[in-house]
């Protein structure tokens, strides 16, 4: 068994190093070729940047959040070093985005949503939302959708989804590989994924798409954000559910209550008060970042307020912080990096110059850009995707910034047409109660709406 695990092992790290040495012989060879005399060595660097990290994000040969660290070290190292660069930079803004706002906001989304499951209130709301939707397989698919659509703002999708398949297990057992068992998966993989849309700490692309906006000096506050992406992942739901529903759940039996009640023990015993605690610093956090605009305190201050207080009342303790997904803001970091670096360096609006010359107007260019960040997003991380292609648009279609990156970062979550598209996909797909085919039917249908949708709602809610 050991002798197994050990060439498993030793697979995976050669894998790993192949995929490393293709992605850096590719990216020298693109850099090589596509480089023009008039560059900078900065833009060099940075070009060769570009292709190497699409390259790991694809390949997945080091973790997504390992590729942002190498971004960053390698900018501080090539622009700022007079030794390798003629002209050093600045390097300043490729390092102080850990400073930056959004990981502030998405450090107290994290702790929200450690301290639910700590105190198991998610779970909790869980098990009261299953309880009301009765007995019917129809009821209860609408109920699994929207409590997921709903929790995703707030704590990460993927520990929803994880949350949810865990609850509704028995259920799954009882089925094995039926319709119902199918509908139930895909439709809270993909209300996981849609409600990921709705709040700027509920994903990291949506916290990276602010921060590029804040660097432009276009800020969105939590409430702002809202307005465009509540509706949308809302409305995708919906249709995703009402698709699920006429495929899936045409006429099925009347499901046990009992078999979705099964989890219930174990939490009668949990601190109260400590879950009381929890619920009214999600409530008063919230309604603060809500009005940011009436009162005026940042966003990042706000997140003080789940920080302070959840450690105070020793509901989350070292252990817990020491458990977050540090990596998520990691990856954040990395990508506001490589945009400044693409942007301040002028290689975007070098091949931008270029594209404008395809005189297919601004509206035109959005939605080009919008299905090419959704079928990149298929393939590679959503944020990473976001990334590269906001700063882009910033480039090519000039004076309407915020139309771009609010498209665009919406649009990133609509790539869902594989199993590891996203990972409330992954999550699902490994019950073993789905195939890869299964995930066509939503995935292609979020993947035509997702970007059609987002750029209607941002021009709409723009003018």
């Amino acid at each position: 068994m050991n002798d197994n695990a050990e060439m498993g092992a030793k697979k995976t790290s050669y894998r790993s190093l192949l995929y490393f040495t293709l992605s850096l012989v590719v990216a020298l060879g693109l850099t090589w070729l596509i480089k023009e005399p008039t560059f900078t060595d900065s833009q060099v660097y940075v070009l060769f940047l570009l292709f190497f990290s699409i390259g790991l994000w694809i390949t997945e040969a080091i973790p997504a959040f390992a590729v942002s660290l190498f971004i960053i070290a390698y900018l501080v190292f090539t622009l700022g070093n007079k030794h390798l660069n003629s002209a050093p930079e600045k390097i300043d803004p490729y390092v102080n985005t850990f400073s930056s706002n959004v990981i502030w906001l998405l450090l107290g989304g994290f702790f929200l949503a450690r301290a639910m499951t700590k105190t198991k209130l998610d779970q909790r709301l869980l098990q009261l939302t299953l309880r009301m939707s009765g007995t019917k397989p129809r009821n209860i698919l609408i109920a699994c959708m929207a409590t997921t659509m709903i929790a995703s703002m707030i704590v990460s999708g993927s520990a929803v989804t994880a949350m949810m398949v865990a609850a509704i297990m028995p259920l799954l057992i009882a089925s094995g590989k039926s319709s119902l068992s199918k509908a139930l998966l895909l439709g809270i993989a993909t209300a996981a994924s849609m409600g990921g849309i709705g709040t700027i700490i509920a994903s990291a692309q949506n916290a990276l798409t602010v921060g590029i906006l804040l660097n432009a000096g276009i800020k969105i506050d939590f409430l702002h954000w809202m307005l465009y992406g509540v509706p949308l992942a809302i409305g995708l739901t919906a249709i995703s559910c009402v698709v699920l529903l006429s495929r899936y759940i045409k006429k099925s039996t009347l499901v046990p209550l009992d078999a979705l009640t099964a989890k219930k023990e174990g939490i009668q015993h949990e601190s109260v008060v400590q879950r009381n605690i929890v619920l009214g610093v999600i409530i008063v956090t919230v309604l603060f970042w809500l009005t940011t605009s009436f009162h005026g305190i940042p966003v990042a201050s706000i997140s003080a307020i789940p920080i302070v207080s959840l450690t105070l009342t020793k509901i989350i303790t070292s252990e817990d912080v020491k458990a977050l997904p540090w990596d998520t803001l990691f990856l954040v970091a990395g990508g506001l990096s490589l945009g400044a670096a693409l942007e301040s360096t002028g290689i975007l609006e070098h091949y931008a110059a270029s594209m404008k010359t395809l005189n297919l107007g601004p509206v035109a260019t959005i939605f080009i850009l919008a299905y090419l960040v959704m079928i990149v997003s298929v393939v590679m991380s959503n944020t990473a995707a976001s990334a590269i292609l906001i700063p882009l648009g910033f480039a090519i279609v000039t004076g309407l910034q915020k139309e771009v990156a609010l498209s665009l970062g919406l649009a990133s979550s609509a790539g869902l047409l594989l199993p590891v598209s996203a990972v409330p996909n992954i999550i699902v797909y490994g019950t073993g109660l789905l195939e890869q085919k299964d995930f066509r039917i939503v995935g292609i249908l979020i993947g035509i709406l997702g970007p059609l949708l987002s750029v209607l709602w941002v021009l709409l809610m723009s003018h």
